[in-house]
């Protein structure tokens, strides 16, 4: 009916007090011809319940911009369903309510949706922007489903970076002095840590723990932390130089680099939580970062991360050894510099690479005079490299006092 007609049906039916609002069947025979279905309230019960089951899932799974479709749509086909009842049928359906529900619904479980999405981006935040780099939190924040702070198992690379001799060096400095000196190191290599996308776990004193691959996980992450270690060292060139025109201590550092399985989340208790990393590959991590002092080396990295790395960097074979507590032998490397590209061959200054391998490759089959041999060119080189003057004097013990039936090669580490 046109407007006019339709209000004065409804005003006739006002007047022979046959009006009802849900559900009536037109009876040509009755005057006013609207009559109440018994079901009505049934039906329309049940339509919100569903409504709501239906809306609440969209606007949870797909967002909201999902859920402003299904709200047209649902609106769209509930007005043609009103219309076709009313047209062909005789009936007047109360398309207003499920209407009216669909929108508060919407509006409703929008705004508890950007609420509680909101609420949990300030928390990562909170969490994240002490541990990493502004552009890592927002990407944290881009896709926070991905990130998990409860806890959970994930490749990834631990660097352990110590100052050496910093006992000593602490002794020498005033308490202020001390606290200038640690904080203009820490500072910058930091910075190459965020640099790098890598995520600080934690200060221990004058040591770096940091880790790649979480919160935010990338497939080369032991790249990155190789990449970051060898910064590391071109920054330290810097920071000498500062330290010797102001006249304070010069530091040296070692840096331990591992790969592998790790417990990763925010850990703690109660009170205090911190997103941090746990494990036997983190301790592997730990111990090779001491075995520097050992080697003489600056960076060793373990062959789990060498398999992950050896493409993009140039490294040597230092030992087979068994860390303090473990009795798996893993095999170590130095890490000494990027390639120009994938394809590069060359080494930096120092030793030929192929003559610390050969000398190497002889000291295990027990040929420790042809070994020395190899050893003595690759001093005549650099006769500060210190490896090279390791196996020299390994060598030597053991013509003078071979080893056990049954030796393997491998060096069992005494210490942490």
């Amino acid at each position: 009916f046109p407007g006019v007609e339709t209000h004065a049906n409804a005003l006739s039916n006002l007047f022979i007090e046959r009006a009802r609002n849900l559900g009536a069947k037109v009876d040509p025979s009755a005057p006013g011809f609207l009559r109440t279905s018994p079901h009505e309230e049934t039906i329309m019960g049940l339509v919100l319940i569903v409504l709501g089951f239906v809306f609440s899932g969209f606007i949870a799974y797909y967002g909201s911009i999902a859920g402003l479709f299904i709200a047209l749509g649902t609106i769209g086909a509930v007005y043609f369903f009103d219309k076709y009842y009313f047209f062909q049928e005789g009936i007047v359906v109360a398309s207003v309510f499920p209407m009216a529900l669909v929108i508060l619904q919407f509006v409703t479980l929008t705004f508890y949706k950007y609420f509680t999405e909101e609420k949990t981006k300030r928390e990562l935040k909170t969490t994240f922007e002490k541990y990493v780099s502004p552009a890592i939190v927002n990407e944290v924040l881009a896709d926070p489903e991905n990130v998990e702070l409860g806890g959970k198992k994930v490749n990834l690379t631990v660097m352990f970076s110590d100052v050496r001799g910093f006992t000593t060096i602490s002794e020498k400095l005033d308490p202020r002095e001390l606290s200038d000196l640690l904080n203009s190191y820490l500072t910058p290599m930091t910075n190459l840590v965020f640099a790098n996308r890598g995520t600080l776990d934690k200060y221990m004193g004058d040591a770096i723990m940091a880790f790649w691959g979480a919160p935010v996980h990338f497939p080369d992450h032991a790249v990155h932390a190789a990449r970051c270690a060898l910064q590391m060292l071109e920054k330290l060139k810097v920071l000498q130089a500062e330290y010797r025109a102001k006249g304070l201590p010069e530091i040296d550092i070692g840096i331990g680099l591992n790969t592998g399985e790790m417990s990763v989340g925010n850990m703690g208790s109660d009170t205090v939580r911190s997103y941090t990393v746990m494990g036997d590959a983190v301790n592997l991590g730990s111990r090779l970062e001491g075995i520097n002092k050992t080697y003489g080396t600056r960076i060793i990295i373990s062959e789990f991360t060498y398999l992950e790395v050896k493409k993009h960097f140039i490294c040597r074979e230092i030992d087979w050894v068994t860390v303090k507590g473990k009795n798996i032998p893993v095999r170590i490397y130095e890490l000494m510099a990027e390639r120009p590209n994938s394809s590069a061959t060359a080494f930096p200054p120092g030793p030929d690479r192929s003559v610390l391998e050969e000398g190497f490759q002889l000291y295990h089959e027990q040929r420790f005079a042809d070994a020395q041999a190899f050893f003595k060119r690759a001093l005549q080189v650099d006769p500060h490299d210190a490896p090279s003057q390791l196996y020299l004097e390994r060598c030597e013990d053991y013509i003078t006092t071979p080893p056990p039936p049954g030796w393997d090669g491998v060096y069992a580490m005494k210490t942490k």
